[in-house]
């Protein structure tokens, strides 16, 4: 059976930045990345539906605590950016009642679709040593990035316009 692991790094930003540069940037894959999950409404959402737009796909669980420390900027980062280039999906990988996890996403006021996933060592985008996860998939739809770790809007903005001066 999987067992999660709570993956922290320190909150000293200068070596934060230095591990998400470090450890984010993957080589594209060959073909588009792709999976369908559903939300706590039931409403079926397809990777591919997001085309066009940066997708942040975030694993997380309502037990792991830097998932919980992440969730405001995630929620500010899909604020600013869902009616521009850049949209969050949050994917919830834990074995949680539909009921429990709604309500969780109403107090923490995730403004995102919320996803289930059930837990294991992997997902469609690749392996979850550790939670949160997150991967950053291009707007061709190929996965360029993951963190294992908390992450912040302006880290992922960063690392966004990073790869579009490219």
């Amino acid at each position: 059976m999987f067992s999660p692991v709570i993956v922290c790094f320190p909150k000293c930003r200068t070596l934060f930045s230095f591990c998400f540069a470090a450890f984010f940037a993957l080589s594209a894959q060959a073909e588009p990345a792709e999976f369908t999950l559903s939300d706590v409404q039931g409403v079926k959402h397809n990777l591919s539906d997001y085309r066009g737009k940066w997708v942040v796909v975030n694993y997380w669980a309502t037990w792991c605590p830097p998932c919980l420390t992440e969730i405001p900027e995630l929620v500010d980062f899909h604020e600013a950016r869902k009616d521009k280039d850049a949209v969050v999906l949050g994917v919830n990988f834990e074995n949680i009642s539909l009921n429990a996890l709604k309500q969780f996403s109403e107090e923490y006021f995730m403004n995102f679709p919320v996803l289930r996933s059930k837990p294991g060592p992997d997902s469609a985008l690749g392996p979850i040593p550790g939670l949160p996860t997150t991967y950053l998939v291009s707007p061709e739809g190929e996965v360029v990035a993951r963190q294992v770790g908390p992450v912040t809007a302006e880290l992922i903005a960063e690392f966004i316009a990073q790869q579009t001066a490219q």
